[in-house]
């Protein structure tokens, strides 16, 4: 095991920022951690790496007790955090320098290391560059290429696609993949559902300062009644048949709104093939139709009764 927290909480004054978190993380694995702005999520993360004072619990990290001078586990562990931390007055290969050199003395190794993480990050054009003189993409890319370019078993991605362009973020996105695939064990928080759905191997969803459920996207789809949502394009609608539709079996609720009927239904088979018989059966006309499984919104949704992003 990489990680194991337990009952960790952190106060502010009244507020109540971490409320007996718990956590593990195991080796290999890309974890992340979801949550809506404000749910704890930093906090979470700077208690672990005891960048932050908490009130109570345990954190272990590679089964060794996780301390502010704990400078033998710090050099295991590559830090990538929301805000973009690098020297305004060194360029990209400078602050990429600076940084790997916190761990790596040996120049000839740190030379090597540093180069291989700015072209990583594909950002080997822009090495002569200042920080000021890069789009907000490629200052993220330069934030990750200081987080890894000692080669850290452990790497902590704190909101790192927020404010990238499309380009950037599949760029980071596939990095931290690859990442993972050479060995790095991976913890990745975000208020992104697509994008944890997208890379993680194992998913803890977080509210008020606690995971709240926890699991593979899979695992965590399967805990709620939620089924799957459908989308008829229809360009009329009248009462009778939202009302004949919403008594139809494991149909939970429908509605129409902008020439579309969207139904939700329950989990069970054949959903879909009930809406369209029903239809076709009382000669209603209607154009596209899609279905689309939960989301990882759903459930958080159904547990809390808030979206995710709320």
């Amino acid at each position: 095991m990489v990680i194991k927290v337990e009952n960790l909480t952190k106060r502010y004054g009244d507020l109540i920022a971490l409320d007996n978190f718990n956590l593990e993380v195991n080796h290999g694995e890309i974890f992340g951690l979801l949550g809506p702005n404000g749910s704890g999520k930093t906090t979470a993360i700077n208690c672990i790496l005891s960048l932050l004072k908490y009130d109570k619990g345990t954190v272990k990290i590679y089964n060794k007790p996780m301390a502010p001078d704990a400078y033998d586990i710090k050099e295991k562990i590559g830090l990538v955090m929301q805000n973009v931390a690098v020297f305004e007055e060194l360029t990209v290969y400078e602050n990429v320098d600076y940084f790997c050199g916190l761990y790596i003395k040996n120049k000839k190794l740190r030379l090597k290391l540093v180069e291989e993480a700015i072209d990583f990050v594909g950002i080997s054009y822009y090495k002569d560059f200042y920080p000021k003189m890069l789009s907000g993409g490629l200052l993220r890319r330069l934030n990750i290429a200081c987080g890894i370019a000692h080669q850290p078993k452990l790497i902590i991605f704190d909101e790192p696609t927020v404010a990238v362009d499309p380009q950037s973020r599949i760029n980071i996105l596939e990095g931290i993949q690859k990442l993972n695939k050479a060995g790095a064990t991976i913890i990745y928080t975000s208020h992104y559902m697509e994008e944890v759905e997208q890379i993680c191997t194992r998913i803890g969803i977080m509210d008020k300062g606690r995971i709240i459920a926890i699991g593979t996207k899979e695992e965590l789809k399967d805990m709620i009644s939620s089924g799957e949502k459908i989308t008829v394009e229809l360009f009329s609608m009248d009462n009778k048949i939202l009302e004949d539709i919403k008594g139809l079996p494991h149909i939970v609720s429908a509605e129409y709104r902008d020439n579309s009927l969207i139904v939700r239904s329950s989990k069970g088979k054949n959903n879909l093939v009930s809406v369209l018989d029903y239809l076709k059966s009382n000669d209603i006309d209607f154009g596209r139709i899609y279905s689309e499984p939960p989301t990882l919104n759903d459930v958080f949704l159904e547990i809390t009764g808030k979206e995710l992003r709320d």
